[in-house]
C-alpha cells in the first residue's frame, strides 16, 4: 500500500487540515488491514478516535464500538480502584455525532451499574478540573471529542483525578472492550445506574476569572481593552461571555461564537494559517488589543497581538517563558522537538534551561513530571501546537488557563504603557522554517523499523561528517545542526509515532539555507526503495 504525496506546506502554516485528513484515513486503513476485526484500530495516542459521520468514508466509531469502550472503561477503573459502582462525567465539544456517541456511552455506562452525569458542551480541561475543583464526587470523566480535526470524526478523552489517561492505559481499555460480550453487563434492571444532566461551565469560567482577578488584584481588570475570541464554532464561545465580560472587557468583533459541529467558518485550529488570517483581520478591523483563538475543545490556544501579528508557536512558548521565568528565575522549559535555536537562546537570555523534548503533548508534560520530582524546577510543558500545561495548574494542557495567563500579562503590560510582544522583541527568529513529510513506498514491508534505520543512519552520517553536526540535546529523531554556507541551521527528520511518515523539520538563519540542507539531506536518502523523497524533491525545486 502506498501513502498518497502529501501537499507540502511552509514555516508556521504548515499544520494544514487536508494533511492531517490523510494521515488519519491511511492510519485508520492501515489499522483495519492490520487488526480487521478490532477496536485497537481507534487508538490515537492517548485517545480514541475514529469516523463518526459517514458523509465521505465508512463510519469506524460506530454504536456498538463506543458502548464496548465504554463499558470497558468501568471495567478498567474497577480494576484500578477496587470498586464496583462509580459516578462518570461526560461532556462534549459542538460536533454533530455528538448526540449519537454521548447515547452510546451512556448505554455502556448506565449498564455497566454506574452512574453518569451529563455535562453537556463543555471544553475538554473543564472535564478534569471538575474532578479537582468540583464538590459533584466524580470518580472519572469522558470528554467527546476529536480536537480539531475535522466534522465527521469523533473520539473519547478519559480523565481520572489523577489525570489524562497515557498509551498504555488506552492499550489496557481497548483489550478488555475486544473481550466483551456484546450482551448487556448486568442483565437486570436492578444494575442501572442514575443518570443526570449538570453543566459545569458556569463554575469553570469563574475560576478563569477569579485567577485573573487575584493576580491584577481588581475585579475588572480588563476594563478598556478590546479583546476578540474566535472560537471557531467549537466549545470555546464561553469564553468571550463568561470570562471576559465579566472581567470588563469589550468584545465586540468576537466571532464564531455559536457551536456548529460542521465548522462552516474555518478550521478551528490555532496552528491553521487561514484561522489565523482571519482573527488577524478581525483584530485590525475591530481595533482590539488582542485576539484569542481556541481549537475546537478549547485545550490549545493562540493569539493575535493588537497590530494583527500572531502570536503562536515559538512566539507565544517565549511570550510565557518570559513571565514565568520573571515571576520565578532557573526554570527549566520543556517543549517538544521542533522548536527553534532562537527559542533556546531566549530562554538562556532570561536565565531559565529549555529541554527540546519528543513530539507529542503528553510526552513533553511527563518529562516536564519528571524533571519536578527529580527536584529541579519546571513550570511550563508546551508544545508548538499550543498545548500549553502550567505546573500550577495539575500538569493540564488547558487553553482557557493559557489565555488567562496571557490576559494577567496583557493588564500588566499595559499598566506600563507597554503590549503585550514587547516581552518578546529579543526573541531570534529564523529567516526560513519549513516541514516537508516523507511517505514509504509500496516496497515498505515495516515503516517503524525502517524509520528507526534512516534515523540511525543518518546520525552515523553526521558524525563523519565536515557540514553537518547531530545537535547534543537530540531526543527524538536525528536532529542535524548545519555551519553558515552549508545552509545556516538545522533540521529534525524523525518518524510520526503512529503514522507511516517520516516529518523533515528545516530551519534556517539565510535566504535559501533550507533548500541546501534538503539537497544535502536528499543525497542521504535517495538510497533507500521503501522512502518516497518526491515532497523533499518538490520542495528544493519549488
Amino acid at each position: 500500500m502506498r501513502l498518497p504525496d502529501f501537499p507540502l506546506a511552509h514555516c508556521e502554516k504548515f499544520a494544514h487540515i487536508q494533511l492531517q485528513t490523510l494521515v488519519f484515513d491511511f492510519k485508520i486503513m492501515y489499522n483495519l488491514i492490520m487488526e480487521p476485526n478490532g477496536l485497537k484500530q481507534l487508538k490515537s495516542g492517548t485517545d480514541v478516535r475514529g469516523i463518526a459521520v459517514g458523509d465521505l468514508s465508512p463510519v469506524t466509531l460506530t454504536d456498538e464500538a463506543v458502548i464496548s469502550i465504554s463499558r470497558a472503561f468501568i471495567k478498567w477503573l474497577t480494576s484500578k480502584y477496587k470498586k464496583d459502582r462509580f459516578k462518570i462525567a461526560v461532556g462534549n465539544d459542538s460536533r454533530i455525532s455528538a448526540p449519537r456517541i454521548l447515547n452510546c456511552v451512556k448505554e455502556g455506562i448506565l449498564n455497566s451499574g454506574s452512574d453518569l452525569v451529563y455535562t453537556g458542551l463543555s471544553s475538554t480541561p473543564s472535564m478534569f478540573i471538575l474532578l479537582k475543583k468540583s464538590d459533584w464526587g466524580c470518580d472519572a470523566s469522558i470528554m467527546i471529542t476529536a480536537s480539531h480535526l475535522p466534522y465527521d470524526r469523533n473520539g473519547l478523552k478519559f480523565f481520572t483525578p489523577d489525570g489524562g489517561l497515557d498509551s498504555r492505559d488506552i492499550d489496557e481499555i481497548l483489550e478488555i472492550a475486544e473481550g466483551l460480550q456484546p450482551d448487556g453487563v448486568c442483565g437486570a434492571d436492578s444494575c442501572i445506574g442514575n443518570y443526570s444532566e449538570k453543566s459545569y461551565m458556569d463554575e469553570y469560567s469563574l475560576i478563569l476569572a477569579e485567577t485573573v482577578r487575584e493576580a491584577c488584584g481588581c475585579t475588572f481588570p480588563l476594563a478598556g481593552k478590546k479583546i476578540i475570541v474566535d472560537a471557531g464554532n467549537g466549545a470555546g464561545g464561553f469564553f468571550a461571555e463568561k470570562v471576559l465580560l465579566p472581567l470588563g472587557a469589550d468584545i465586540t468583533g468576537s466571532q464564531f461564537l455559536e457551536p456548529d459541529g460542521r465548522f462552516p467558518n474555518h478550521i478551528p485550529n490555532p496552528e491553521d494559517g487561514g484561522a489565523i488570517k482571519s482573527l488577524s483581520a478581525a483584530v485590525l478591523e475591530n481595533g482590539a488589543d488582542l485576539g484569542i483563538i481556541f481549537d475546537t475543545d478549547v485545550d490549545r490556544a493562540g493569539a493575535v497581538d493588537c497590530d494583527g501579528s500572531e502570536i503562536n508557536r515559538n512566539r507565544l512558548i517565549a511570550l510565557v517563558s518570559a513571565v514565568l521565568l520573571k515571576e520565578k528565575p532557573n526554570g527549566i522549559i520543556v517543549t517538544d522537538s521542533v522548536t527553534s535555536d532562537g527559542l533556546t537562546a531566549f530562554i538562556k537570555s532570561l536565565g531559565g534551561q529549555h529541554i527540546r523534548y519528543k513530539r507529542g503533548y503528553k510526552n513533553v508534560i511527563d518529562k516536564c513530571v519528571e524533571v519536578n520530582k527529580s527536584g529541579g524546577y519546571s513550570p511550563l510543558a508546551m508544545e508548538t501546537s499550543g498545548h500549553a500545561a502550567f505546573a500550577d495548574n495539575f500538569m493540564l494542557d488547558d487553553g482557557a488557563y493559557l489565555v488567562t495567563r496571557i490576559l494577567i500579562t496583557l493588564s500588566n503590560q499595559a499598566k506600563n504603557g507597554a503590549k503585550l510582544c514587547d516581552l518578546i522583541t529579543d526573541l531570534p527568529e529564523p529567516v526560513e522554517c519549513a516541514e516537508v513529510r516523507l511517505t514509504f513506498t509500496e516496497h515498505s514491508e515495516n515503516f517503524k523499523a525502517e524509520g528507526q534505520k534512516v534515523i540511525g543512519d543518518m546520525k552515523a552520517a553526521a558524525l563523519t561528517s565536515d557540514d553537518m553536526k547531530l545537535a547534543p540535546d537530540n531526543y527524538e529523531g536525528a536532529r542535524i545542526n548545519f555551519s553558515k554556507g552549508d545552509g545556516d541551521g538545522w533540521l529534525l527528520i524523525r518518524q510520526s509515532v503512529h503514522d507511516p511518515v517520516m516529518p523533515v523539520n528545516f530551519e534556517s538563519n539565510t535566504a535559501g539555507g533550507n533548500k541546501i540542507m534538503a539537497e544535502k539531506l536528499l543525497k542521504l536518502l535517495e538510497g533507500y526503495a521503501f522512502l518516497n523523497v518526491e515532497n523533499l524533491k518538490k520542495f528544493i525545486t519549488y
